[in-house]
């Protein structure tokens, strides 16, 4: 074939006179251009890695610092107070000494003055105070210390500029943490259970929780961070059961806007945008993420964006991550395509990925036998898929493939059945969120950091592997795709990739394998089991857009406690009793931070809720404010504690791993860790509001995000707030549960609004 000619650089014949050559000039080419563009890139990324490292100071000021104290020589005024004296008597060269001995100095002096502006800043950083001030006031102090934190900041940071200068997450006390423990806990449990649970945590606190303290504030001593690498392991990598549903989550397209209807064309754009971003990622140029535009949040979720696979192991998985890969791998109607991103030295152009993506399209070969359904492994329990990658994938050309797969940038998925949002059809957003969390079950790679999926109608989404970040994390990657795609890249008016197409590049590669039937048994057996996982998720979408943050805000309100007390007058309507709730906050604030658990069913918002549904409380509509406020106020305060590392449950978490490595029983863990969480919640936050002027273009908004209900009787709920007229729902639960509202087919509770709530849940609908 023709491409199998190009890939070779030169060839050789040898003849009776001698070997004769025959050089291939374009292949020699690519790979010189190839080299170059990798020296340059070392480059970039080494004088990047310098700016970080001596930030908030930059090479230019030691230069400065160097001069001074040399033209301190010839003014004889001694700047440093006699120590450029003594170094210069401990130098061999007598001539060059009085030099070499400012230099030195002030080389010294240069890292002394940037760990002193790294420890100030970090010590500005620690203080919290002002995220506890009301919005919209803010005190003199305040004021103050931000511009402190600003003059230290420096200028123009790069993505990981802030990273020493972040603050340790802090240990809680342990009697803080029990007594906001046994606050949240309150309104959940009668008198007789309280009394127990006060007994177990006093019996607790007074006889294990010092010596586990102990431990715990040595390990925060010593590690960056002494939660995040427990919680990474012990949450995310060392359960045995399917991560699809159960841990991935997914996010959607753009929800009323589709730039092509051309599937090869949307993938090739969306793919060359995500190669622009992994590129400044890799460089350290993307700006990094600030709260009140001066607060800096850690980056280093980000590091492991590209690159990386969750690979399974008999009692527990380990994340991979490898660096400047050049290739992806492409699924399309059961067969496996790689991909070269690269050519020349240089990204693939979208309309030259779009010709390789319509050549995958176009391909009409069958799957070879056990390939369809292969991925099927990584939807399945865990263990079998490890027993099976060690005795059927660790060698010949199944190692070959799956090393393929494993090292790939990312993994796509070029979908056969379209999906998206349809305002005509009542359950497209249910479908289009199935579709994004598990599809066939057998067509996405759930152990990839992602896999993009697109649709033949043009419309995206992508399926997120859970371990190595959070969803803050991807969500301002695909803020970034989506802007660039409609905004920089653009289509042409027949809905191509912009540019000119390149036929000349070699065709996608099928990857082969050799799947005995054993191994198909075992294919087969994880694919029915995540099909019946799949096939019990109960999913609604519901779009708000009565009202939104604009006019919550006019209420003086955070948009965020009105929907969680919206949620928990929803949870009751339904249910009749309240539960355990469990709402993401950031700790992101603290280096290597990750998330901590903001308990909303608070006893505030159940006194709130309590009394709207008291028909006694019917005109007595100012007290159901008070009321609201009061919970409105508690809950910011929860989640504000939450954020500045006074959580309870990651301190509780890590208490009781290090009771297990200790061999301490504790009741009061074991009890606290064991509680279900029936109403799992999350906020996916809006971060770069510069892309796109939502003013300016308001159907140029994404559909959020959501994931799988975390209780088998209970619900998890993800919401986006857009703009100022739009809030996005997206609402699980399982059918396999009586409680649920699809299976119970409750009836509308409606009474007289007094705020403007409106939650949507399946078939049941609340209106306050």
């Amino acid at each position: 074939m023709a491409e199998a000619h190009q890939a070779v650089g030169f060839q050789f014949t040898v003849r009776p006179d001698g070997v004769d050559f025959k050089l291939s000039q374009e292949v020699i080419k690519n790979i010189y251009l190839s080299g170059v563009t990798a020296w340059k890139k070392k480059a970039i990324q080494f004088k990047n890695g310098v700016l970080a490292g001596v930030y908030p100071a930059s090479p230019s000021s030691w230069l400065i610092v160097v001069i001074a104290m040399m033209s301190s020589l010839y003014i004889h005024i001694d700047l440093s107070m006699g120590m450029m004296d003594t170094i210069k008597e401990n130098l061999p060269y007598r001539s060059t000494r009085a030099v070499l001995s400012a230099i030195l100095f002030a080389t010294g002096l240069w890292l002394f003055l940037i760990y002193l502006l790294r420890y100030t800043l970090k010590a500005l950083l620690s203080y919290h105070g002002w995220i506890f001030e009301s919005h919209g006031k803010m005190s003199t102090s305040t004021k103050v210390w931000l511009c402190l934190v600003k003059m230290f900041s420096g200028r123009r940071p790069l993505l990981y500029s802030f990273q020493a200068s972040l603050p340790r997450l802090p240990v809680p006390s342990v009697d803080d943490t029990i007594h906001r423990y046994l606050e949240s806990v309150r309104p959940l449990l009668d008198n007789e259970q309280y009394n127990k649970m006060e007994l177990l945590a006093s019996d607790f606190k007074e006889n294990k929780a010092a010596q586990l303290q102990r431990c715990l504030i040595l390990k925060s001593w010593w590690a960056t961070n002494y939660v995040s690498d427990w919680w990474e392991e012990y949450i995310y990598l060392r359960g045995r059961s399917p991560i699809m549903v159960n841990s991935n989550f997914y996010i959607m397209d753009l929800l009323y806007v589709t730039p092509t209807h051309r599937q090869a064309a949307r993938a090739g754009n969306v793919v060359h945008a995500m190669l622009q971003y992994r590129r400044k990622l890799e460089r350290g140029e993307l700006a990094p993420l600030r709260a009140l535009g001066t607060v800096p949040m850690c980056s280093t979720q980000m590091e492991r964006m590209f690159n990386t696979t969750r690979i399974p192991g008999i009692e527990t998985d380990f994340v991979q991550h490898l660096t400047d890969r050049k290739h992806l791998v492409v699924f399309h109607k059961g067969r496996f395509f790689q991909v070269w991103l690269y050519t020349g030295g240089r990204h693939l152009l979208p309309s030259e990925l779009e010709t390789q993506f319509q050549r995958i399209l176009n391909d009409t070969s069958e799957p070879q036998p056990g390939e369809l359904k292969l991925a099927a492994l990584t939807a399945g329990y865990r263990v079998p898929w490890a027993q099976a990658r060690i005795k059927y994938f660790s060698q010949g050309i199944n190692k070959v493939s799956l090393d393929a797969i494993e090292s790939a940038a990312f993994f796509l998925t070029l979908d056969d059945e379209p999906q998206g949002y349809d305002p005509a059809k009542t359950n497209s957003l249910d479908s289009y969120a199935k579709s994004l969390l598990h599809g066939k079950c057998y067509d996405r790679w759930f152990d990839k950091s992602f896999t993009l999926i697109s649709y033949p109608n043009g419309k995206m989404g992508v399926n997120v592997e859970h371990s190595w970040a959070d969803a803050p994390i991807v969500g301002h990657m695909w803020e970034y795709i989506l802007a660039t795609d409609c905004f920089h890249l653009g289509y042409t008016e027949e809905g191509h990739c912009k540019g000119d197409v390149n036929k000349n590049l070699p065709h996608p590669t099928r990857l082969q394998w050799q799947i005995p039937n054993e191994c198909q048994n075992v294919i087969e057996t994880s694919y029915l089991s995540a099909k019946q996982i799949a096939d019990d998720v109960d999913f609604h979408g519901y779009l708000f857009a009565e009202f939104g943050k604009g006019l919550i805000k006019k209420c003086r309100t955070s948009p965020d406690a009105f929907i969680q007390l919206a949620l928990q007058l929803a949870q009751f309507r339904d249910q009749h009793v309240f539960c355990l709730t469990y709402e993401s906050s950031m700790t992101r604030m603290f280096r290597d931070g990750r998330t901590e658990t903001v308990r909303s069913c608070t006893s505030e918002a159940v006194a709130f809720v309590r009394a709207m549904e008291d028909a006694d409380h019917g005109d007595q509509d100012l007290e159901r404010l008070a009321l609201f406020r009061k919970a409105a106020e508690k809950h910011q305060n929860m989640y504000r504690l939450a954020m500045t590392g006074s959580g309870i449950d990651r301190h509780l978490f890590c208490l009781y791993i290090v009771s297990k490595y200790l061999g301490v029983d504790s009741p009061f863990l074991t009890k606290v860790l064991s509680e279900p969480w029936k109403l799992s919640t999350s906020q996916t936050p809006q971060q770069q509001l510069n892309l796109v002027d939502i003013n300016k273009f308001p159907k140029y908004v994404c559909g959020g995000g959501g994931f799988g209900p975390v209780a088998d009787d209970g619900y998890g709920v993800s919401y986006i707030i857009v703009g100022e007229n739009l809030i996005t729902f997206h609402i699980s639960s399982k059918f396999s549960s009586p409680d649920t509202v699809r299976q119970k087919k409750r009836a509308l509770h409606t009474i007289d609004p007094t705020l403007p709530v409106f939650i949507s849940c399946s078939d049941c609908s609340f209106s306050v």
